[in-house]
């Protein structure tokens, strides 16, 4: 190992410097059930060349990708919500409250205008979806604050003041 390499080796792992990983998609449930089927039996025993027969991925499309990727941090006032929603309009977002659980839903328009040609290939896809996330704590929806920019929702919701429980002196 030369000088070099070791002073880069040296700089990359200093206290406090750890690289962070990227997160793994989570598969569909067809990718799965394919990912362990292939793990079993060998690719070219299933589909000969000449067969025709659509991927699995491509039958979870209209399933893929469509609950938000969420965030849930619990401060000690409220709690704070963030959830990637990319291709939501704003109209068409639906947020709600009840007790500790919160639920978002929202829809992507359909778009009419057809391209010209043929398709190798469609990911972009069209439809709703609702979430509902059980939140760490019973909050007050109706002192909650939400902003939604660049299809991401932040919302702020308070945490429910509980009466402290207090001993009571039986005479």
């Amino acid at each position: 190992m030369t000088e070099q390499t070791k002073q880069q080796v040296a700089t990359t792992t200093k206290k406090g410097n750890v690289p962070r990983t990227a997160p793994s998609r989570v598969l569909s449930p067809f990718e799965e059930m394919e990912r362990m089927f292939e793990s079993l039996v060998p690719r070219g025993w299933l589909r000969p060349a000449r067969w025709e027969w659509p991927e699995w991925s491509e039958l979870s499309a209209p399933f893929e990708g469509r609950a938000p990727k969420v965030n849930v941090v619990e401060r000690d006032e409220d709690i704070l919500v963030k959830a990637e929603l990319p291709g939501v309009d704003k109209k068409d977002l639906d947020v709600s409250v009840t007790d500790n659980t919160l639920t978002i839903k929202a829809s992507t328009r359909e778009e009419t205008e057809e391209e010209e040609g043929e398709y190798h290939r469609q990911e972009i896809v069209t439809g709703s979806f609702a979430r509902s996330i059980l939140l760490p704590a019973e909050v007050d929806g109706d002192k909650a604050k939400a902003s939604f920019k660049d299809g991401l929702l932040e919302l702020t919701i308070p945490k429910v003041k509980k009466a402290k429980r207090r001993k009571i002196d039986v005479a």
